[in-house]
């Protein structure tokens, strides 16, 4: 438990069974009336926004949220398994869970893993992350110059826009949050 006057960034709430990760918070003091906390809470699962007011001093749940550095190793099925680098200990997490970010997940990468008593929440990729072309249309003499994209699919699968001149084979960097090309390696 914790006081509405101890909240801060990224402190993750249990608010009705379900989890909330704090946002933004302010602590308003209005001139006439009690203070209060007006704060901007995003479900951890789902990745809805709301906001939300808490009179000052009111105890609050906090949930406990253990941030795990893990490899992917391999897809079983639905599940994606990924190895705790410091114990070694091996779990699945749903591809719901995982959701896009299997678009950019290659096989021995290291990404952090959020757990709360044991279970994974979400899954966090590094910003950008390079990947093999393995088709696209080929590019035509004279297409370097203008800005023009075409669609590339990459080795995960992932399809991205790139420049014209990308050829297949060529290693891009993407952004794993939107899937942006980024660049050449």
């Amino acid at each position: 438990m914790a006081s509405t006057n101890d909240l801060k960034n990224g402190l993750v709430l249990n608010l009705d069974k379900e989890l909330w990760s704090v946002v933004e918070f302010q602590h308003v003091k209005p001139g006439k009336g009690p203070a209060f906390v007006r704060t901007t809470l995003k479900h951890v699962l789902s990745g809805k926004v709301v906001d939300k007011t808490f009179n000052a001093g009111t105890k609050v749940e906090t949930a406990t949220v253990d941030k795990r550095t893990m490899q992917y190793l391999y897809q079983d099925g639905d599940d994606y398994v990924f190895m705790d680098l410091d114990t070694y200990d091996q779990i699945p997490v749903g591809g719901a869970t995982v959701g896009d970010n299997a678009n950019y997940l290659l096989a021995e990468a290291e990404v952090t893993v959020a757990l709360h008593e044991g279970v994974p929440l979400y899954i966090e990729l590094p910003t950008s992350v390079f990947l093999e072309v393995t088709y696209t249309e080929p590019g035509l003499q004279g297409d370097r110059s203008t800005g023009g994209t075409k669609p590339a699919t990459v080795e995960t699968g992932a399809t991205v826009n790139v420049p014209l001149f990308i050829t297949t084979g060529e290693k891009i960097k993407v952004d794993t949050r939107d899937g942006r090309y980024l660049g050449r390696s």
